[in-house]
């Protein structure tokens, strides 16, 4: 099971209620064990997840330490790869890309606002990161704190890119709609191009079809319409035009570490895994128009006279 905000609790895996009585868990547990068994038909990958929620919960001690928010030795991890990360000092002396804005920020504070909203008004929250609180909210809420996760991971790698590009996080723009965030995860421009990039974790496997990104966990939502929307407004008000719109995966999520679709409004589609973002833009996109190195410095000045932050 990812580290992550949606991953799947052990209940869920399993196919059982949390307060289901041991004689339950265990008839559930035997049965998702047959129904994921490689020699039945199973998924290896369900299999094993079968049996490491099993270790999690399926003694009276592990589960009674896991549902305390400690199963495990999990928890503790969990919460400090999901708790804001403290400055740490560079080891690497290579120059950076040139960045700015708040990476993750606006998806940080929304997920602070609502998840003391949902424990009630009066309710202290010591500590809003704390695993058993993260994985008994509403999947909306766990949405968010995933999403500022993912983004900061993007932001992270596309600093590596060097001093030849420069990025943009959390732009805001009011093309997002009332259901969606008003903001533009990253804006990246350089040698090979202008990207335009969300950075998503919806929780299980996506793939792209033509321009467009499905998957059962997607529901109804459009990402690449809603990217583009978004985009446009910003290059719209900088007269410029994207060479490419980008979504960001966890690796797992992602069959290939690249796909690569058609074009919305002469931007080229992609859909990438996370550790092969920074390779993808520093390539440039098939089909995608690369900048000389004046038009490069003229689409920046423009950009950076129109960028506002969410």
């Amino acid at each position: 099971m990812a580290d992550s905000p949606l991953s799947a609790s052990p209940y869920e895996i399993i196919g059982v209620s949390a307060d289901a009585d041991d004689a339950a868990l265990r008839a559930a547990y035997r049965r998702a064990l047959r129904q994921a068994h490689p020699d039945t038909g199973g998924d290896p990958a369900a299999f094993h997840a079968v049996q490491r929620a099993w270790a999690m919960i399926g003694t009276p001690e592990a589960r009674a330490a896991y549902d305390r928010g400690r199963g495990y030795g999990t928890a503790d991890a969990s919460r400090e790869a999901w708790a804001p990360a403290a400055p740490r000092a560079r080891r690497d002396s290579r120059p950076l890309a040139r960045s700015y804005g708040h990476p993750g920020g606006f998806s940080r504070e929304r997920y602070l606002e609502l998840i003391r909203e949902w424990v009630g008004r009066g309710v202290t929250v010591d500590d809003p990161y704390d695993p058993a609180l993260v994985r008994g909210a509403p999947r909306d809420i766990r949405h968010l704190l995933a999403d500022a996760l993912v983004e900061e991971q993007t932001a992270r790698s596309l600093a590596t890119l060097g001093i030849a590009y420069t990025v943009w996080h959390d732009l805001a723009t009011d093309a997002a709609g009332p259901s969606l965030p008003p903001k533009l995860d990253h804006l990246v421009l350089g040698p090979s191009g202008l990207f335009a990039i969300q950075s998503e974790d919806w929780g299980g496997e996506v793939s792209l079809r033509r321009t467009e990104v499905v998957g059962e966990v997607l529901g109804r939502e459009r990402p690449v319409h809603a990217l583009a929307a978004r985009a446009k407004a910003i290059s719209r008000a900088a007269r410029v035009k994207p060479t490419a719109l980008m979504v960001v995966v966890p690796d797992e999520h992602l069959a290939e570490p690249l796909q690569v679709g058609g074009t919305v409004r002469g931007a080229v589609v992609a859909l990438v895994r996370s550790s092969r973002l920074a390779s993808a833009v520093r390539e440039g996109l098939p089909g995608s128009a690369h900048l000389g190195g004046t038009e490069v410095m003229e689409v920046r000045s423009r950009l950076q006279a129109v960028v506002r932050f969410a």
